[in-house]
């Protein structure tokens, strides 16, 4: 009798990568085919290498261009804008329409940050492979995506086979357990964890975000999570399906329709790691013990519960991490030991592909309702979508009147390239996924926060716990 061999546990990691392999060489690398291929306006590098081999994109029903990196927002005349800026825009418009790929531009009802169209417009779907040369791709994983960032080189290769070249990561679960306190956000959870494990704490590992509390998220919320996973030195993030996602894609504009669609949903519930699963590592967090949390450095990992103090470096024993943390203020014009809640801000922001969703929005709207912001600030939604829904529920209104700028929809202040900038030596509260140096600016300072977080902010005119704000609270 021949002895039967069990089959080997899977992780949900495996289940979406084993699926797209169409061979395997003998160092290991596997070429994967990719379900969405995205583009924004950087991927002209890419287009070149085609024009220099006279290629054309091999799967153009696949692949998605956006304009939002580069695209102005308070301005949809592309005439009006710098001409530096026209040329790239210029330059994504002519290669779609040479390659016949479809593009949601500025006019476009659809138009809005990649990852935030992705998974708006059904694009983004459970067991997919996704990919883009920006590295917050990412964050299509909440719907259980194989999805993550390429390079130029790799943008071309996908474009001309849509097919890529990888070798499999090592695997990680982060579980969060527990219930999160009211005013504590996806933003909070997704600090604490690289603020705990460190900029490169996930460097080549695949991270799966599982627990009661990452289940209680909403798609938005999981979004935020998987964004940031980079931020950790992640591959890239995901969250099993469920039931909260189904109900998320039901009835968008890509996703399958009618039977298809449940015949899909049979499908996507597999799509969860098996219960006996190995993983290279694993970190577990309490809910319950995650706090509404702010950035005080220059990395994300330089990240503290509102409540706390600056970190004093002569404090540090580890000799490389405390010239990090001098090194972070100085550029932050920080001191050791200040309290969070004193540092001062010169304005806000509130958008990027990481907070700019209709949750986000509603969340900021909550705290600065009846409330005037004490510094200039920039409002930009992740979408057309996300922008007509905010204004009919009136919440661009709520924005105006506490003093800020409702714009249009793109990157905007996230990455400084379009006209939106943090002017030199200004302290920026900001619901972005970065506070590397100049980041949003040259010279600029960055704080990242949750949205609510970033509101709080701007009332008081400094950091400042959100929680003072809860049900209408006295202003800090």
């Amino acid at each position: 009798m021949v002895a039967q061999i069990a089959p080997q546990a899977k992780a949900l990691f495996d289940k979406v990568f084993d699926r797209h392999v169409v061979t395997q060489r003998q160092d290991g690398e596997c070429l994967l085919w990719i379900d969405r291929h995205l583009l924004h306006e950087g991927s002209f590098h890419a287009f070149d290498k085609l024009k220099a081999r006279e290629a054309s994109v091999y799967r153009p029903d696949l692949t998605f261009g956006i304009e939002d990196h580069y695209v102005p927002t308070r301005s949809r005349d592309l005439s009006s804008v710098e001409p530096a800026i026209q040329r790239m825009i210029r330059q994504l418009r002519d290669n779609t329409s040479q390659h016949r790929v479809r593009l949601f531009d500025m006019g476009d009802p659809g138009q809005g940050i990649v990852h935030v169209v992705g998974p708006e417009q059904g694009l983004t779907l459970p067991g997919f492979t996704i990919v883009c040369g920006d590295s917050h791709t990412a964050t299509h994983g909440a719907f259980g995506a194989l999805a993550f960032g390429i390079g130029a080189s790799e943008v071309a290769h996908v474009l001309m086979t849509q097919t890529l070249w990888q070798r499999k990561p090592k695997r990680m679960r982060v579980t969060v357990d527990g219930r999160l306190a009211p005013g504590v956000s996806a933003k909070d959870i997704a600090l604490s964890m690289i603020a705990r494990i460190g900029a490169d704490g996930a460097a080549g590992h695949a991270i799966e975000y599982a627990g009661s509390a990452i289940r209680s998220l909403s798609m938005e919320g999981r979004m935020t999570l998987c964004n940031l996973s980079i931020e950790a030195g992640g591959r890239c993030g995901m969250v099993a399906p469920d039931e909260t996602t189904i109900d998320y894609l039901r009835d968008r504009i890509y996703a399958p329709k009618g039977e298809l669609f449940e015949r899909a949903v049979q499908d996507w519930l597999t799509l969860s790691s098996d219960a006996d699963a190995l993983f290279d590592r694993e970190v577990h967090m309490d809910a319950g013990d995650i706090a509404p949390v702010v950035t005080w450095g220059i990395t994300p990992e330089d990240a503290s519960p509102i409540t706390d103090c600056v970190p004093d470096p002569d404090a540090v024993a580890d000799e490389a991490r405390a010239a990090q943390i001098r090194e972070a203020l100085d550029y932050m014009g920080l001191r050791p030991g200040q309290a969070l809640t004193e540092i001062r801000i010169d304005r806000v922001f509130i958008g990027s592909c990481t907070n700019s969703r209709i949750e986000d929005l509603r969340a900021a709207a909550a705290i600065f309702a009846g409330r005037r912001s004490k510094v200039p600030g920039l409002v930009s939604p992740g979408s057309a979508v996300v922008k007509r829904q905010a204004e009919q529920e009136g919440l661009d209104a709520i924005f105006r009147q506490a003093g800020l700028e409702w714009v249009e929809a793109g990157c905007s202040m996230c990455v400084g390239m379009n006209g939106d900038l943090v002017p030199p030596g200004e302290r920026c509260a900001s619901t972005t996924n970065r506070n590397f140096r100049g980041r949003q600016g040259p010279g600029s300072r960055t704080h990242l926060m949750s949205p609510a977080m970033a509101a709080a902010a701007a009332v008081s005119g400094h950091l400042a716990d959100m929680r003072l704000f809860l049900d209408h609270g006295t202003s800090a």
